[in-house]
């Protein structure tokens, strides 16, 4: 499909004129819903017509406290219905909605509040509060604080309870969605680069539009009424865009999780039709249906037989092709003998469409999924396309993260590296030109920093990773060379290299100084007779341990190095580890130390 044919249909969209129209026609319907405090289930609701309101009302207090179009406000919240009118509040006020993780240092918080230049902030807990105001005095341009939860009444007086805005006489809708224009900054995605801050992805309101109009292209059918689970921070482009954008353009029914520890129960309770999981989301879920099909070894016989059958079926279905007659039957009998009680147990029973994105996910994993009937996709994008480049609901290509999206171009360069170009690429990185250079080019040409290929039928494979970015299990871009930089500051670590891609927890191999390391060792009266033989000391362990838990805290609790791996050698300049200027050969260092990296995840 040409991408003139969505730039035609989409001309003028807003993001508060999908909701306008959404508000319009579905007014009575349930928008978001979720557990009250105290409640064992997602029994409180919010309609469409109820969330028009709170959010005109919000815009309308945001007005009233300065707010002006263009202006900034910074969002801290766990997935809470207040999230909802705050950000679509801040845009009917024609403002800047920017989400920040709830676990940001105060360190972070400074510069994203400060970079961002928010005049307001919205935060949601106690302790979410003292860290911004443990750095407001650096931030002159932020005006007010507003909190969500305060039930013990513990903030200050300068703090303004966010219920305060839900007094106020609201805006009238039609005139705040007038305000709006297709090229205004709709947020602002931060995320960490290589070397250096994080970078401020601009997102205007059409490159949301656009994304949503591919999206519901790709899939096929309207999401009209289909229920989400909103649980990934709403700073992540995957969960603002499918449980916030998408659930705006498409009217779905929203239940919110503000404990991503809950997921399992939520999905029991919600069975949602539409879900997107991280990895190590689908990872726990496999490993829970796992174990409890091992408790028993009669059961785990049966069914291991019955997914023999369910990959032989799930080779078949993903091309869109009907089962044989006699692979149907044999389908049916194991569906209903095992794997739907299996999908209802842990909540995915109803599932129209499930997709897996923001970092690779293991074949085998997703083939397990395939195999007990699991309509499993994999998604791949960036923030700065706006999340998806390529997916495809039908046929599916395990191992492939699919075409490109419609309307979306996709070209690999000479060196294999993958390039899009389209409605949904970012207009740049606020204030930073220069790495907008390195990501855009003239011509509009997105760089991912990806090497792939194109499969026989067209799909998209992701075989490498030019950039150096560290994306979690659980979705999290890392910047390793921060935490490098940040552990090498301590004069007794001589090299440091960070590992976490496609792990569920961040860890580090460490080579201690040969110079300093010995010094220290010396002046505690370690004995040692060589650096082998001090990087295995207890105390020599404990005080590098140490030196690593003072550099975490200047990070968010998913950023921090929860293992370390203490190295017997020293990295010589011109190494398989460094190069000849001492910078680190991050691939060789991985390769080599594979066997080391494994005991940290054992």
């Amino acid at each position: 499909m040409a991408a003139g044919e969505i730039d035609a249909v989409v001309a003028g969209r807003t993001v508060p004129g999908l909701f306008a129209a959404t508000v319009r026609a579905r007014p009575d319907a349930v928008a978001v819903r979720w557990r009250p405090p105290g409640g064992d289930s997602a029994t409180a609701t919010m309609t469409w017509a109820g969330y028009a309101d709170r959010a005109c009302r919000v815009a309308a207090g945001l007005r009233s406290l300065g707010v002006r179009p263009g202006d900034r406000v910074v969002l801290m919240m766990r997935n809470w219905p207040e999230f909802y009118a705050a950000d679509m509040g801040a845009l009917l006020a024609g403002a800047t909605p920017i989400s920040i993780y709830n676990s940001s240092s105060p360190e972070q918080i400074e510069y994203l509040a400060g970079h961002s230049e928010a005049v307001v902030a919205v935060v949601g807990d106690i302790g979410m509060l003292e860290r911004f105001l443990k750095v407001r005095p650096e931030l002159p341009g932020l005006r007010q604080i507003l909190l969500v939860d305060d039930p013990d009444g513990l903030a200050p007086a300068d703090v303004m309870p966010f219920s305060d805005l839900l007094g106020a006489a609201p805006v009238d809708l039609d005139e705040a969605v007038g305000r709006a224009r297709p090229e205004d900054l709709l947020t602002l995605i931060y995320t960490s680069g290589t070397t250096g801050p994080p970078k401020g992805v601009m997102l205007s309101h059409r490159n949301i539009c656009w994304i949503v109009e591919s999206m519901a292209r790709a899939t096929g059918e309207p999401l009209t009424g289909w229920r989400q689970v909103s649980f990934l921070p709403m700073a992540h482009i995957a969960e603002r865009l499918m449980t916030h954008y998408f659930h705006i353009g498409e009217g779905t029914e929203v239940t919110t999780c503000p404990e991503p520890t809950e997921l399992a129960a939520y999905l029991r309770e919600v069975r949602p039709e539409h879900f997107l999981g991280v990895p190590r989301v689908w990872e726990k879920i496999h490993a829970g249906i796992s174990a409890a099909v091992a408790s028993d070894p009669e059961k785990q016989a049966g069914f291991e037989r019955a997914l023999e059958v369910g990959r032989r079926a799930a080779a078949v279905r993903v091309t869109g092709e009907p089962l044989p007659p006699d692979l149907a039957a044999a389908w049916d009998e194991v569906d209903t003998a095992t794997f739907r009680d299996v999908r209802a147990m842990v909540g995915l029973d109803q599932l129209r469409v499930a997709l897996t994105g923001a970092a690779p996910i293991s074949r085998a994993v997703f083939d397990f999924f395939l195999a007990i009937g699991v309509p499993m996709t994999e998604v791949y994008g960036l923030s700065e396309c706006t999340g998806p480049m390529t997916w495809a609901r039908t046929p599916v290509r395990p191992g492939t993260v699919g075409p490109p999206i419609p309307g979306q171009e996709i070209k690999l360069l000479d060196d294999g590296e993958v390039c899009c170009r389209g409605g949904n690429v970012f207009s740049g990185y606020l204030k930073d030109p220069e790495r907008t250079a390195e990501m855009l080019d003239d011509e509009g040409w997105l760089h991912s920093g990806d090497i792939g290929r194109f499969d026989e039928a067209g799909y998209v494979q992701i075989v490498d990773r030019k950039k150096e970015l560290i994306i979690t299990a659980g979705g999290k871009n890392i910047s390793p060379a921060n935490l490098e930089t940040a552990i090498k500051s301590y004069p007794l670590i001589g090299q440091a290299c960070a590992v976490g891609d496609a792990r569920p927890y961040m860890t580090a191999l460490i080579v201690l100084d040969p110079d300093v390391a010995p010094a220290w060792a010396r002046s505690q009266g370690i004995e040692f007779s060589s650096l082998a033989d001090l990087a295995q000391h207890p105390d020599m362990r404990a005080e590098v341990e140490r030196c690593v838990a003072e550099a975490n805290t200047r990070f968010s609790q998913v950023e921090q190095i929860k293992r370390i791996a203490i190295l017997p050698t020293e990295w010589p300049p011109d190494s398989e580890e460094l190069t000849p200027t001492m910078k680190l050969k991050r691939r060789g260092v991985l390769a080599k130390y594979a066997e080391e990296i494994e005991s940290l995840y054992a």
